[in-house]
Parts: C-alpha cells; structure tokens; sequence
C-alpha cells in the first residue's frame, strides 16, 4: 500500500501565494479568472470584482498620499511663518539704540512675535555699567552653573527651577524652555553668560520630545545682540 505524499502535505494557501507570487503567467493562461473572483469590499460587505478592489486599493492609497502632502504644505507654511517671525525680532534687536535696552528688547520681541506668555532674561559677567542693571541681578550660582551645563535647550514639565522665579506668575507655569546663552554655537560645551527662560501655562506648549532647532536659532541671536554688554 503506497502513501499519497499530497495527503501527508497538503496545500496550504500560503503554497498558493507562493505559486501565484512565482508564476505570473498562470493569469495570462486563465484570463477569465481575473473577472469572475469576487472579493469582499472594506467599505462594506458587498461582493466587488478583482479590479473593482484593486480601484479601492489604489484610491485609499491616493488618499494616504493626498493627506501626507497636505501635512508638509501645512508644515512649510508654518515654518514660513516662523521664519518671518524671526526675521522681524532679529530686525527688532538690530534697532535697539542701547546695550541696556537689548534685554528688556529681546523679552518683549519674543513674547509679542511668538505668542509666548512669559519670558525672563538674565546675563551675567557683564560689563561694570551694567552690573547694577535688573537683568544682571538675581541669578545664582547654581544657576548660573546649570546654564553652562545646557548644551542645548531644555524643554519640559516645570520641576521647581530657580529660574521661575524670575517670571512674574511663576505658579502659572505648566512647561517651559531654558536656553543657555554662550558665545558661538549654543550646543557647545561652553560657559554660558545668560539663560533666557519661556513659559507657557499649556503643558504641552515646550515638551521634552520636541525639536530645539527654532530656540537654538534664538539663543545664537540673542547671544550675539548681548555681547554689547559685555564689552568694555
């Protein structure tokens, strides 16, 4: 008695896949196939022909494609917005007549141009004509070395930094930005010479996984227009 091996290993449909995948021309020999299989349709639970799905395929994929294009249309108007944005505050600093007046500048300039709530600024290691100024006062040495630590923006959860306490409602804040302010590149291990501090009652307003290219722009800035201070 002799053994079927097809009864010992039957097709699966896999082996059909396999076999459909392999042979293209097995639909050029039975043509009438392609006609005649009825699938069922995602939109409902309607019988529709091969073609008529394949349609349905190629449209929900015209529609993935159509929604990704809007999405980077949205995002490069807003990028193009943001750069205009930073146009005008770096034009802004460009006007100020004095170095004393470039700080309380910069905070306004960022909180009308950017629609940030609040914004506190402090520099140290100034000039003497400007050590007596607010802006030189009140920034610890913890803070101080804190900033130097920074070798980029850090953006997240208020956790209780000194550096709230610089902003007029402190309790208010929900996120927020700490940007170190150094000469050159702000990721540079470098001591800092200033933090400028961005707050937001919105927690998710400056979030931990958030791109820092924008405020490293602003940081590069701002750093550059602060110099005057420190210049004998």
């Amino acid at each position: 008695m002799t053994t079927d091996p097809n009864a010992m290993n039957p097709i699966t449909e896999d082996d059909i896949a396999h076999y459909l995948a392999s042979s293209p021309e097995f639909f050029h020999r039975h043509a009438e196939l392609l006609s005649a299989v009825q699938l069922t349709s995602p939109h409902g639970q309607r019988a529709v022909s091969l073609q008529a799905r394949q349609a349905e395929m190629l449209r929900d994929k015209i529609k993935v494609l159509e929604q990704r294009i809007m999405e980077m249309i949205r995002a490069g108007s807003e990028n193009m917005v943001i750069s205009d944005r930073l146009q005008r505050w770096a034009r802004q600093l460009l006007q100020v007549p004095t170095p004393a007046e470039l700080p309380a500048a910069i905070v306004a300039e960022i909180r009308d141009q950017f629609m940030v709530p609040q914004v506190a600024l402090k520099v140290w290691d100034v000039s003497a004509a400007y050590q007596a100024a607010d802006f030189a006062q009140g920034a610890s040495a913890d803070a101080r070395t804190f900033a130097s630590s920074l070798t980029q923006p850090y953006c997240g959860v208020n956790a209780g930094f000194e550096a709230l306490q610089w902003l007029e409602e402190p309790k208010a804040v929900q996120s927020l930005a700490l940007i170190p302010l150094r000469e050159g590149p702000v990721t540079e291990p470098t001591p800092a010479f200033g933090l400028l501090v961005l707050a937001s009652p919105d927690s998710q307003r400056f979030t931990s996984g958030m791109g820092t290219d924008f405020l490293e722009r602003i940081a590069e800035l701002a750093s550059a227009a602060l110099a005057r201070l420190r210049q004998v």
